[in-house]
């Protein structure tokens, strides 16, 4: 949902106790999206082969007919009946600021998923989900020897400070945005590079500033793509992270991964909802020259 104002201008700031606000919405969409199903279809528009997993509910037909439709592995994912999927209710105003409600619905039911060598994973990402199965699925992608990303996103508070350095032990990555970069340090009274000491790359995003990368000891400033235009934030860290699995998987070097990604993110930017940018793998490998004046690939 879209609020064509600025919800600063709608909260007192002395009446903040006792809040009780509505936004009109006229415009209002329903789209398809959710952190596995979002960076599943930035990949596919890479040529990658991604496996999603997840709990979904009674809900999921159109989505499961969706995936078909675009070619995406969808066996991971397991029905549960008597729930619907979980589902994210968002309003954005003129600033990009979003206030979001969420219902987690068979999202807590994620532990019912494993993860095992039957998979033929080759590399992983943990991102929000129900904390039970963040919590396992982390210890069986260390025991299988499968490297994994972790990215905690809005689930971050719901984690003690000792699971969180839990989940930093057996990760290989570690992805946040700057808010919940901060957050992280607040809750482990640990620095970020501390952190990154622990893992081959921590990267932390920074919406139109870019990203910067702690890997190998050295600071990557990587710098964000000027979008066509700006409609709808919703969905760029999912495509920005997209970029991160596919150059990890195709052995790129640093500035180059974290380039894809903020490419991946431009483009979704210019588009409303998380999965209706839709160029080519060659429009994506020319835009990377243009932007960049080199190519990876």
């Amino acid at each position: 949902m879209v609020f064509p104002d600025r919800f600063r201008n709608h909260l007192l700031p002395d009446q903040l106790h006792i809040l009780n606000v509505c936004f009109l919405t006229p415009e209002m969409r329903r789209e398809f999206g959710g952190t596995a199903g979002n960076i599943g279809y930035n990949l596919k528009l890479l040529g990658a082969d991604p496996i999603l997993m997840a709990a979904v509910g009674d809900d999921a037909q159109p989505y499961f007919e969706r995936l078909k439709s675009l070619g995406i592995d969808a066996s991971g994912l397991r029905r549960i009946a008597g729930q619907f999927t979980a589902q994210a209710f968002i309003t954005t105003d003129l600033d990009d600021n979003q206030i979001t409600a969420f219902h987690p619905g068979a999202m807590e039911r994620s532990h019912d998923n494993a993860i095992d060598a039957s998979l033929g994973a080759k590399l992983a990402i943990i991102g929000p989900d129900g904390k039970d199965g963040m919590l396992q699925h982390a210890e069986q992608c260390a025991s299988h020897a499968i490297p994994f990303v972790f990215d905690p996103g809005q689930g971050l508070p719901m984690f003690t400070p000792d699971e969180l350095n839990g989940f930093v032990r057996q990760a290989d990555y570690l992805a946040v945005n700057d808010y919940e970069g901060r957050m992280l340090q607040d809750k482990t009274g640990r620095p970020l590079q501390d952190h990154a000491r622990e893992l081959k790359a921590l990267i932390v995003t920074l919406g139109a500033k870019g990203s910067t990368i702690f890997a190998g000891g050295k600071q990557h400033e990587v710098p964000c793509v000027p979008a066509a235009r700006l409609i709808d934030p919703t969905g760029c860290g999912d495509a920005y992270r997209a970029g991160l699995l596919y150059g990890i998987s195709n052995g790129w070097d640093w500035p180059s991964t974290g380039r894809l990604g903020s490419l991946l993110g431009s483009l979704k930017i210019a588009e409303r909802g998380a999965q209706n940018h839709a160029p080519s793998q060659d429009e994506l490998q020319t835009r990377f020259r243009e932007v960049f004046s080199y190519s990876p690939w």
